[in-house]
């Protein structure tokens, strides 16, 4: 089996994770609130890929890059699991799929060119926000809606990020620096935070270890490796997958009911997604360190 193969295999299993959690993470905030969550998840992912991946020792070229990094992931996963407090697990996951359209876009600023595959994403891509979040108007919207559209435009410029320094610095390195990163800044912030609960149940404890070790360190791990071998495109597009798995773990363990501009807002997302990384050219190539 090439690299390449391998790297797609692990990303489709990485997407998996992410998106069969937020199900899980959507029950654990009724025992913590999203800072602390995201505090413990990343906490312990990070200690755990330091120690096993890094080996106690963070380089010092890999700092700076880590921070970055992990700064805009703390911003999309605070507000992103924020946002499960008002909105649904399927939802959340359509809207914060949307960073895949956001990512040429936003590398307009580097040089990248923005194709006509790109602009009819966008807009198809748009269109599937309107039918998620704005179905009676603009008088309710769904605050859990809109703080997940900002976590998707973090993750969206961490994506850009990573693929200035996924080439760079080993992923040894930068993998558990910029979940460090995360956690860190997530404990620090937590007691500013809206709300600071914290109950220990078998439901949180498990939530903390499964997306720790599945969605986090595992994940995280996967993704940095894989960005080596696999084009760019084709990574975009194997996360288009995260939205698809949370909707069929939310139906599968909640029951959740759609209605029917919901579901032509996920179709239209995810054709937009599709559009993005099939027909919207090639992103520009890490450069070399």
């Amino acid at each position: 089996m090439s690299k390449r193969t391998k790297a797609e295999l692990l990303l489709v299993a990485a997407t998996f994770f992410w998106g069969a959690t937020f199900v899980i993470v959507k029950s654990a905030l009724s025992d913590a609130s999203p800072l602390l969550f995201v505090a413990l998840r990343f906490l312990l992912a990070g200690l755990l890929m330091w120690w096993v991946m890094a080996r106690g020792r963070i380089e010092r070229k890999a700092l700076l890059p880590s921070l970055l990094l992990g700064t805009m992931l703390f911003a999309g996963f605070a507000l992103q699991t924020w946002g499960l407090l008002y909105t649904t697990p399927s939802k959340s996951a359509f809207v914060t799929g949307f960073s895949v359209i956001l990512v040429p876009l936003i590398s307009i600023f580097s040089g990248y060119r923005l194709s006509r595959g790109n602009t009819a994403a966008a807009g198809l891509g748009l269109a599937g926000l309107y039918f998620l979040v704005l179905p009676s108007g603009i008088g309710v919207v769904n605050r859990g809606d809109l703080l997940t559209l900002f976590a998707a435009i973090s993750f969206a410029i961490h994506i850009v990020l990573l693929g200035l320094y996924a080439r760079r610095i080993s992923f040894m390195q930068l993998a558990p620096g910029q979940v460090l990163v995360v956690g860190t800044i997530a404990i620090l912030a937590a007691p500013f935070g809206p709300a600071t609960a914290l109950h220990w149940t078998s439901r949180l404890v498990f939530a903390v270890v499964v997306t720790a070790i599945f969605a986090t360190a595992f994940a995280f791990s996967a993704q940095v490796w894989a960005q080596q071998y696999t084009p760019p495109a084709h990574t975009a597009l194997i996360f288009a997958l995260e939205p698809v798995f949370a909707l069929l773990t939310s139906l599968v363990v909640t029951g959740e009911h759609l209605g029917r501009n919901e579901y032509f807002g996920f179709a239209l997302i995810l054709a937009g997604m599709i559009i993005s990384e099939r027909w919207g050219g090639t992103m520009p190539a890490p450069v070399e360190g």
